[in-house]
Parts: C-alpha cells; structure tokens; sequence
C-alpha cells in the first residue's frame, strides 16, 4: 500500500500546517531518526507553501530539537530528523519554569517522584563503574574553597550520574533536563542562605547516606534518603525565605 503523499498546506497559518504534516510522518512512522526531509526546493512545492513559510518551520523543529539544520547542498546538506535527545526540552522547561507556570510545589513533588524512582533502581543496577563515578563526584563536593556555582554544579551532577546509574536514558535524560531548568532557581536559594557553608555540610552528609543506601543495595532506604534530602533542603529554603521576610 502506497503511503499517503504529501498535501497542499491550505490554511493560514501555514508553518503550522507544515509542521503538522512532518510531525504526523514521524508518529506514524514515515520519518524516523536520522532520515532526510526533502529539499526545499522540492518540499515547498510537494506542500505549495513559500519557501519563506518552510523556513520558519523548519526553524520552530529545530529549536525543539527534532530536526538538524545542516548548510550547503547535496548529501551532506539540508534538514535531517536528529537521533539523539537535545536542548529543545530542557530549554522549554527552563523558560517555562523562569515564567512561573510551575510553582515550586510542583518542582518539589516531581523531583521526590523522580529521584526517589531513581535511587530505588540504582540500588538494583548501579555498576561499580557508577558507584566510583558517584565517589568521585562527593569528594570534589568536599573542596574547602569551593563555590556556590561549583557546588550547584557537582550537586545536580551526583542526581543526575545516580538517574544514569538506572540504565533507564529517558529517565537519565528526564533529569539532566530537569536540574538543568532549575539551575538558575538552585543558585539563587544558595545565595539567600545566611551561611550556605553550614547547609553544604548537611547537603554532603545527606549525599553519602544516599550513596552508602545504593551501595549496600537497600532500595527502601535509598528512597527513603532522597525524599528525606529534597524536603530538608526545600525546608532550609522556605525558613530562609521566611526570616528575610520579617
């Protein structure tokens, strides 16, 4: 059975519509990772748009990551459907997150859900290969000069390296993305803590019982040590907030 051709865009607002049509070929099927769209001499004339109008589609997919805009001519050139996950996602939590569509309750409760997941399974899965990564990650974390941004760094990269440990890569990359919009957010609770040094030392404790639950396989107690961990320091935040306040 032949696969439907491409349609004539009719409607207004035509990037949409182009859009529409290589969005519908991708969930059905017709396009996947790594395939060549057409030209673009040849695709706005299979969908009679502008080549203007192919444009500005082509640009809104590659900003969300689905297509690769590649320069020149030929084989090497034009738009291919990217098979790697990329920044579209983590660039529209962040903004969606700097906008306040989603307060930090929500924050909150996504994370507990998503890292106590994580380190449940990483006390099943974690290679020796993760636990010496995670190792590694904690002892730079303990640098007497270190500074807020590099311990904000380190930080999201031990929650991120444990999500990796899963061997599940939506989730690793669900987190990556996930402390990447909130990165921002994280150095600024930093920087309203009237001795953020003092918090370190609980942010560090905390990380080694996490590690030392994933590494003595107790998956409850894994669990029970993140939870425990992204309320305490929501906490700490929220009296911070609080007694500024005042």
């Amino acid at each position: 059975m032949p696969a439907p051709a491409w349609e004539p865009v009719q409607r207004v607002r035509t990037y949409e519509q182009v859009m529409t049509q290589i969005e519908d070929r991708i969930l059905d099927g017709r396009l996947k990772a790594g395939d060549k769209l057409p030209s673009e001499r040849d695709l706005s004339a299979l969908l009679n748009v502008s080549r203007p109008s192919l444009r500005e589609s082509l640009r809104v997919l590659e900003a969300l990551g689905i297509v690769d805009i590649r320069p020149g001519g030929g084989a090497e050139g034009g738009a291919v459907l990217v098979g790697e996950p990329g920044s579209g996602f983590v660039n529209l939590l962040k903004l969606q997150l700097a906008l306040g569509q989603f307060d930090h309750t929500e924050v909150l409760e996504t994370r507990i859900a998503l890292e106590t997941w994580c380190c449940e399974e990483a006390a099943h899965r974690a290679t020796d290969e993760d636990l010496q990564d995670l190792e590694v990650i904690l002892d730079q974390m303990e640098d007497p000069d270190i500074t807020t941004a590099e311990f904000n760094r380190l930080d999201a990269a031990f929650h991120v390296r444990i999500a990796e440990s899963t061997g599940n890569s939506l989730t690793a990359h669900l987190m990556g993305s996930l402390r990447t919009a909130i990165k921002r957010q994280m150095i600024e609770a930093y920087a309203r803590l009237e001795n953020w040094k003092e918090t370190a030392k609980v942010v560090r404790k905390e990380h080694r019982d996490i590690l030392e639950a994933i590494r003595q396989r107790n998956a409850e107690e894994a669990r029970r040590e993140v939870g425990n961990h992204i309320r305490s320091f929501y906490n700490i935040e929220n009296a911070e907030a609080l007694t500024h306040q005042q």
